[in-house]
Formats: C-alpha cells, sequence, structure tokens
C-alpha cells in the first residue's frame, strides 16, 4: 500500500523524503479525478453551445488595476503557510514523523515559509504589473458557460468535503457527540453520497444565479462525475482508506500480508488468533500501546464475510486483499516494519473499491458513446443516477458500513441513497420525456 507518495518514492526509487508524506495518495486521486471532471464537462458543455442549447452571458469587468495590498497580502499568506509546513518536513530530522499531526501542529520552518510568501507575493505583483493600465477601464465581457468550469470545480470541491464530512457525522453520531472537533477535523471519514447531494446543490445554485440551464448543466455533468467517481475509488485501493468489503472466507494471510487459499478451518482459526483485534477493535502499536482504531464486532460469529473463491487463471488480489501499511493503520502489526503506517489486516477482504473503479469507468465509456444520440434533456443525467445507483447498491451488499433497520428490512445509508437514486433517475427519464418540447 501506499498511504502517501513518500511510501512511493521509498518503494521506487529508494529514497526517504519526509516532506512527501503531506501529499497523501488519496488526496491526489481526488485532485486527480476533479481535474478529469474538468476536463469531460468543459468538452461537453462546448459541445452544447455549437448546438445552441446554451449561450453566454455578458458581465463587467474592471481591467487595468494594479495588484492591490490584499491580493499580495492573501498570495504571501498563503505562501508562508505551504513554505513553512513543507519545508519544514523537507529539513526534519525526526527519523519518523505522522505528517497529518505535523500539519496541525505549530511546527515548520520560517525561512521556507517566508520564501515561498515572498515569491507568491511577486509572482501576484508581477501579473498585475504586466495588465496595468494608466487608467483602470470597466468592460463588458461574454463568458460562456465552459469558461466557468473552474467556478464549478472550485465549488464542488468545497461543498463535496463539507457534505461527505456533514453525512458521516450523521453516520457516526456516537464519535461525534464524544469527540465533536476531532470527528469534523480528522483528515478520515468521508461519504461520498453526502458530498455528491451537497456539491450538487451547490452547483445547481451556482448555475441558475449565472443563468447556465440546469438540464443541460447536470447533464454534461453526467460523466464527469462518472469518471471521478471511478478514478477517485482508485485512491481508495491505493492508499487502503477502509472502504473495502467484507472479509473473504475463501482465503487467509500471513503476518506480512501475503494471501493464499485457505484450507478447512483456516478462517476460524485466523479469527480465534485475533479474537481481541475482531471483538473489541484492538490493535498495538510499535512501543506496544494499545489502539481503539477499528470496528468491533462484540463476537466472532457476528464478523462478516462471505466465501468468494474466484478462477484460477485471475490474481488471488482481485478476490481477496490483505491492504498491508494501509492508511488507516487498521489490522495487527507487520512484523519487522517500523514506519508509521506498519499495519496489515490478519484477514484478508474483498476489494469493493477495485471493483467499483472497473465498473465506473465502464459505466464512463457507455454514457460518453450515447452522449450524442441523446436528444431529450435530463435522460442523460437520469441515465446516469440509475446506473450510479445500481452500482453503489450492489457494492454495498459486500461491504462492512452501519445499517438503519426498517421493518424486516436492514440497509446501510449508502443503500438507501443509491435506492433513492435509482428511483429518481427513473422518475426523471420519465418526467423528461413526457414534458419535452422539440427546440428545449
Amino acid at each position: 500500500m501506499y498511504p502517501n507518495l513518500y511510501y512511493v518514492f521509498k518503494d521506487w526509487f529508494g529514497v526517504e523524503w519526509n516532506w512527501l508524506k503531506i501529499l497523501n495518495t488519496f488526496g491526489l486521486m481526488v485532485a486527480m479525478s476533479f481535474i478529469a471532471a474538468a476536463i469531460v464537462i468543459s468538452s461537453e458543455l462546448k459541445r452544447k453551445e455549437k448546438l445552441g442549447l446554451l449561450h453566454p452571458r455578458e458581465e463587467m469587468i474592471i481591467v487595468g488595476k494594479p495588484a492591490s495590498f490584499m491580493d499580495l497580502l492573501i498570495n504571501a499568506i498563503v505562501g508562508f503557510l505551504f513554505g513553512y509546513k513543507v519545508f519544514g518536513l523537507l529539513f526534519n530530522k525526526a527519523p519518523e514523523i505522522n505528517a497529518q499531526e505535523y500539519i496541525f501542529s505549530k511546527e515548520g520552518n520560517i525561512l521556507g515559509g517566508l520564501v515561498i510568501a515572498a515569491v507568491l507575493a511577486g509572482l501576484k505583483w508581477f501579473d498585475k504589473n504586466k495588465q496595468k493600465l494608466k487608467t483602470p477601464e470597466r468592460r463588458a465581457v461574454r463568458i460562456w458557460p465552459h469558461d466557468r468550469v473552474g467556478d464549478i470545480v472550485i465549488l464542488a470541491l468545497v461543498f463535496g468535503i463539507l457534505g461527505a464530512k456533514l453525512f458521516d457525522a450523521v453516520e457516526h453520531l456516537d464519535q461525534l457527540l464524544s469527540d465533536p472537533i476531532g470527528t469534523i477535523f480528522s483528515p478520515s471519514g468521508l461519504t461520498f453520497y453526502g458530498g455528491l447531494i451537497v456539491a450538487a446543490v451547490a452547483v445547481c445554485w451556482f448555475g441558475v444565479k449565472k443563468g447556465i440551464k440546469i438540464k443541460h448543466l447536470v447533464d454534461s455533468a453526467a460523466p464527469a462525475l462518472m469518471i471521478a467517481y471511478a478514478i477517485g475509488r482508485i485512491g481508495c485501493q491505493v492508499s487502503g482508506d477502509g472502504d473495502w468489503g467484507v472479509y473473504n472466507s475463501a482465503y487467509v494471510s500471513d503476518n506480512e500480508g501475503n494471501v493464499s487459499l485457505a484450507r478447512p478451518g483456516d478462517f476460524e482459526r485466523k479469527l480465534k488468533e485475533n479474537e481481541a483485534y475482531f471483538t473489541e477493535g484492538k490493535t498495538l502499536d510499535t512501543s506496544g500501546r494499545v489502539l481503539s482504531i477499528d470496528r468491533p464486532y462484540g463476537s466472532l460469529d457476528k464478523v462478516p464475510y462471505r466465501y468468494f473463491k474466484g478462477p484460477s487463471y485471475l490474481p488471488t488480489w482481485f478476490f481477496a486483499y490483505s491492504f498491508p501499511q494501509n492508511v488507516n493503520n487498521s489490522g495487527i502489526i507487520i512484523p519487522g516494519i517500523k514506519d508509521e503506517h506498519n499495519h496489515v489486516l490478519p484477514q484478508p477482504v474483498i476489494p469493493t473499491s477495485l471493483y467499483e473503479t472497473l465498473i465506473c469507468s465502464l459505466f464512463f465509456l457507455i454514457l460518453w458513446a450515447i452522449r450524442k444520440r441523446i436528444t431529450i434533456p435530463l435522460i442523460m443525467f437520469g441515465i446516469y443516477l440509475i446506473l450510479n445507483g445500481t452500482e453503489r447498491f450492489m457494492v454495498e451488499t459486500i461491504r462492512v458500513n452501519r445499517t438503519y433497520s426498517t421493518g424486516q428490512f436492514s440497509l446501510s445509508q449508502a443503500e438507501i441513497i443509491a435506492l433513492l437514486l435509482i428511483i429518481s433517475g427513473l422518475i426523471l427519464t420519465i418526467f423528461a420525456k413526457l414534458t419535452y418540447k422539440k427546440g428545449d
């Protein structure tokens, strides 16, 4: 596993640069997913503009103004914080350092902060000075919907994170009540659907405010959302963020994380060997301290699992993986490993994040292939909702999540929302067909 780029460079190039620990692989893949989404939605908006479905809006702007004191101050502050932490990690001599704890600590490198602050403030001044006019002018500019993709992506990022944290806090209300500050500001704990819903509301509000037809905006966003989700799940798989499936009893793993086919009784033996971990959620760190960081099941008979043996011509990691050196430090200590991330699951699990990447990549190709054939607005987005909800509901059946009982049914938060998305997609598709008028 590669919790952050430090582990990538250590494994691939044999170098140990502490400052790379602040660059989590999950965060990197999320950033790449937003870039991919921006490219796709921009392409679709331009296509709809050429078809005459979307139009520009004129806005007045002031050009030729020099950099203000506030412009320079903001750039200097951002630069100082970035340099203070990055240079602090780069020149930190500690053999082991928790990058996330370091970021929120008071430690850092003042000289590095001042250098980056000066560079960013200077670049801002230089950029504004190039465009400076003797007398600043008010000009009318035509702004097309695709010109606003940068604003849309930033809105989606900010409100997506807020929504993801909000829904995760609701799903783990006991943790929120016991440690509200720690839960809210924890870098872990993000719920995809929370991010999707809150970000969608924010982007649609922005679209209405800027005169972009929502039906064409959401249709353009459908394939972008699908590919963004597929790429984001790569981050979950590579970092081992805990978003995996139930245990796979067809396989077992050793203390280093090597997976092999299980013999009769092996699965039960592994559960018994690590009973404290499975029943109480307890594990140890390298100093011997007891950590309580994983899901406790109370008793071994409540440990969720499936027997899922794959064909021999496919690699075992496709069906069972133990996530060695995962970012959450879930599991038991790997013998001889002293790194910050040195745990492995005592029993392999089904790698659901890998499946989601493959399925959603396929769904993206389908949406991309049919996008020009669909001429009725909102149908594209309706199909996306159906596909997304179906995929997520199926995966949730083999994933461990907190469930809510309703009569005889027991569903997770994601399963409930997935069902609502499927129903909403069907209703939206029917509504779009019944109300469509040529020229819309």
